[in-house]
């Protein structure tokens, strides 16, 4: 009689894990160490963190991620690039040397897990790997041009790269070429030595922008790299490394969906990366601002385009649908305009209802908005908080006869072109730019060029005379803080001292 057993495995035959896949295994709990401040992310988290982190740690990294496309698509060198972000990186996500901070590990525990809580919100459509990885890939060459040295150095040393580092006797032989490509990195003729240099070689075409430049010598098929330009192979085995993970984790992410905790946020950040998530917590009002229901109209100069399109639609047609109603209550809630006040303007501005149609259709509306009516969580949070951009682009797209939503986003060019120029837009590299920004679906930044030529005047005045702060260097991504910053900057030297010190306002007014 033959036994068979079916359940015994041939060891020779037992198939082994691709070392790829065991990311995804059921994660052992281990110490995490941070040696360096850069970072490859090789290896994902393990340790627990609170929902609370989970979502502000990566809204705190993508502010960063935003300001740094923005700085790309402004042309921005790489020198404005990096004075524009380093006091975004101090206040978002700071990342100190070993010795010069006691908050090293929580610096680099966050950046750790904020990057890969990214990832795998931005890991499902092709489209958002490669923007992710191009941005990811902004800030990793901006730290390591900013990093100390010697722990650049050690970070280097730590990848185990295969390169070939150049011997004393091969820089000997062929000093002449290896100094003609010192002198080309540095843009300038240099007294260091060749001695005082050191090379690595590699196949020349993993440096095709260095070949290009002709920033290193070539010979028999490898490039002898000097250390300046050693950052292009850091940075493009970075980029390799990531857009191989984020491939990776597309395929694993679909194992998430059925977690009802962390698929909220998930869809929330990646919608995000539209435009940033950002609330509004601005006072409730603008000292030295007659927030009333009279002065709305002058306000309204103020206003960013969607606001306004939607101020002008009222006024033409004394009514507005739901979603534009609300739109616009939760603006004028947020600029500071009291219920009372409020109450008052919808009554005038809906001039073709009845007093009793008013009261019956729209005045609980409006107090529900405010927290004055509704459910008792409603009412402890003071109502419904007002739009960010975000929302705007992303809910409720208007339809026919709708005048909510987002210009940039929601119009045809002719259209939109044609309410830039209403509102005394008629630049023509202005509207070219704004096409292209809108063709490239970046209708946050379309918005912030245009706020930056209606008030280039202000704005030029503010820097010259150095009352801008850092805060105030953000990309605005909401429509409220579009009024606030107009309001301040359009009246530069009229607003009292206490709300230049600290009223919340984006920018800091001097006398």
């Amino acid at each position: 009689m033959i036994r068979q057993d079916f359940n015994r495995i041939d060891p020779k035959r037992r198939n082994t894990v691709d070392y790829r896949k065991k990311q995804f295994a059921d994660p052992s709990y281990k110490e995490t160490q941070y040696p360096h401040s850069l970072s490859f992310y090789a290896a994902p988290p393990t340790a627990d963190i609170t929902l609370e982190q989970f979502e502000q740690w990566a809204i705190d990294r993508l502010h960063v991620l935003a300001e740094l496309e923005a700085c790309s698509f402004r042309n921005k060198s790489s020198a404005e690039t990096a004075l524009h972000m380093k006091p975004l990186l101090d206040k978002y996500l700071p990342l100190d040397t070993n010795s010069s901070s006691s908050q090293v590990f929580a610096q680099r525990q966050k950046d750790h897990y904020s990057h890969f809580i990214l990832r795998l919100a931005f890991c499902s459509t092709k489209d958002m790997r490669q923007r992710f990885s191009r941005v990811e890939t902004m800030l990793f060459r901006l730290r390591f041009n900013a990093d100390d040295t010697r722990e650049r150095n050690a970070f280097i040393g730590s990848l185990n790269l295969d390169w070939e580092t150049v011997s004393d006797e091969e820089k000997r032989q062929y000093a002449a070429e290896l100094m003609a490509t010192v002198v080309s990195s540095f843009g300038k003729k240099t007294h260091q030595s060749i001695d005082d240099e050191t090379f690595c070689k590699i196949d020349w075409m993993r440096v095709p922008d260095l070949v290009e430049s002709r920033k290193v010598f070539l010979r028999a098929g490898k490039a002898y790299v000097p250390s300046k330009e050693q950052q292009s192979l850091v940075v493009t085995e970075f980029t390799a490394r990531l857009e191989k993970a984020l491939e990776l984790t597309a395929r694993a992410r679909p194992d998430l969906d059925e977690d009802d905790r962390l698929s909220p946020i998930l869809d929330h950040l990646s919608k995000s990366f539209v435009a940033p998530d950002s609330k509004y917590a601005g006072d409730s009002a603008i000292e030295g601002a007659e927030i009333t229901a009279r002065n709305i109209d002058n306000l309204a100069q103020h206003f960013p385009m969607c606001m306004s399109h939607t101020h002008r639609t009222l006024r033409r047609d004394g009514h507005l649908k739901h979603f534009g109603r609300l739109q616009y209550t939760l603006f004028l809630k947020g600029i500071g305009l009291s219920l009372d006040e409020c109450l008052t303007f919808w009554r005038q501005g809906l001039k073709k209802k009845t007093e009793d149609e008013f009261n019956k259709e729209y005045r609980y509306n409006v107090r529900h908005v405010y927290g004055d009516v509704g459910g008792d969580s409603n009412r402890r949070g003071g109502g419904y908080s007002p739009f960010s951009c975000q929302k705007i682009l992303t809910e409720h797209a208007p339809g026919a006869g709708e005048a909510h939503g987002c210009p940039y986003r929601h119009f045809n060019m002719e259209s939109l072109a044609g309410l830039l120029q209403a509102s005394g837009v008629n630049d023509r590299a202005v509207l070219q730019g704004v096409k292209e920004d809108k063709d490239k679906q970046k209708f946050h930044l379309a918005c912030n060029r245009v706020f930056e030529h209606v008030h280039r005047n202000e704005l030029k005045r503010a820097k010259d005379d150095g009352v801008m702060t850092a805060a105030q260097l953000e990309m605005i991504v909401h429509p409220n803080e579009y009024f606030k910053r107009s309001f301040l900057l359009k009246n530069m030297g009229k607003v009292s001292q206490s709300q230049r010190d600290g009223g919340g306002g984006d920018v800091k007014i001097e006398e």
